[in-house]
């Protein structure tokens, strides 16, 4: 019995839980490589073939979307369409050609037309058409149309000496006769006045200009008429100066003017007013509203002559 126990004792050959855990633990590790080792090689052509399919097929890119300025799109046409038509690299320098010398006839200097006149004796009829292009039917009517150019030459010297040539009046007397009202002093009736009225409107209807140019244009006739009464013609300017100048000197009365019978006239009761000239007093029988206008078309009448 003692060489029996003193012998080793036999090895227990099953193994223990110890190593049975790392062994299942080892398994399972291997299990999971695997696995995943298996994984990549299954994904590995389908990687190779859908790359190979996007190598294949070309998909368009869509455009980002913008937003368009209308404004823009429409100055840009206008831009590159300017830029067609001009192109830089197209343009070519034109060569300088020597100019074509033509020989052209001498301008001859125009001539200015000088108006014929007729005779002073022949004169009426044209002195007439030409006084109507400006005056109207009734007007014309007011105008003593017999021997005008003589005629008004005469009454327009008398007028610079103060005196009315009474059978050479360049237009026809008043229909109405002058009247007077007769109370604790006589004066004129104002009615009276009126009857110059058509005269002075007669006067207004003319410009200046027009005037200018009618004395102007029948200027040669006029200085022979003046001739004929015993005058240097070209004195006449100086002449209508001074009629002008009689007429506008005259002063305006503010009021009525009294006035005194004499015989079958009149005279101006105040010494001041009678004693102007004949041309005066008969401007002053115009009135006062009909001299203010009638000085006016005068006095620029007068300047114009002067100038």
């Amino acid at each position: 019995m003692s060489e029996h126990s003193s012998a080793e004792p036999r090895t227990n050959k099953k193994p223990s839980n110890s190593h049975l855990l790392l062994a299942a633990i080892a398994v399972v590790a291997l299990i999971i490589v695997a696995v995943f080792v298996l994984a990549n090689k299954e994904s590995k052509p389908a990687d190779t073939e859908n790359t190979k399919f996007r190598q294949d097929v070309v998909v368009p890119e869509e455009a980002p979307k913008t937003v368009v300025n209308t404004a823009r799109t429409e100055a840009k046409p206008q831009q590159a369409s300017r830029e067609v038509e001009t192109p830089i690299e197209e343009t070519t320098t034109p060569v300088a050609q020597e100019p074509v010398i033509t020989e052209q006839p001498e301008a001859r200097p125009v001539e200015p037309v000088e108006t014929v006149l007729p005779t002073l004796d022949d004169s009426d009829a044209n002195v007439r058409e030409s006084v109507a292009n400006y005056l109207s039917k009734q007007a014309m009517e007011l105008l003593v149309t017999e021997d005008m150019v003589r005629r008004s030459v005469v009454f327009i010297d008398n007028l610079a000496q103060g005196k009315i040539a009474k059978k050479h009046y360049p237009v026809s007397k008043p229909a109405d006769n002058f009247m007077v009202i007769e109370d604790d002093i006589i004066v004129t009736d104002p009615n009276s006045f009126e009857r110059y009225t058509p005269y002075v409107n007669m006067l207004n209807s003319m410009s200046t200009a027009q005037l200018v140019r009618l004395y102007e244009q029948y200027k040669p006739l006029i200085n022979e008429a003046y001739e004929e009464i015993g005058y240097n013609g070209n004195e006449f300017d100086y002449t209508l100066q001074e009629a002008l100048g009689e007429l506008l000197e005259t002063p305006i009365p503010d009021s009525n003017l009294p006035l005194i019978q004499e015989s079958v006239t009149y005279k101006y009761a105040y010494a001041e007013w009678e004693q102007l000239s004949d041309a005066q007093k008969l401007f002053l029988r115009m009135g006062p509203e009909n001299m203010k206008k009638a000085k006016k078309r005068l006095q620029a009448f007068q300047r114009a002559l002067a100038n």
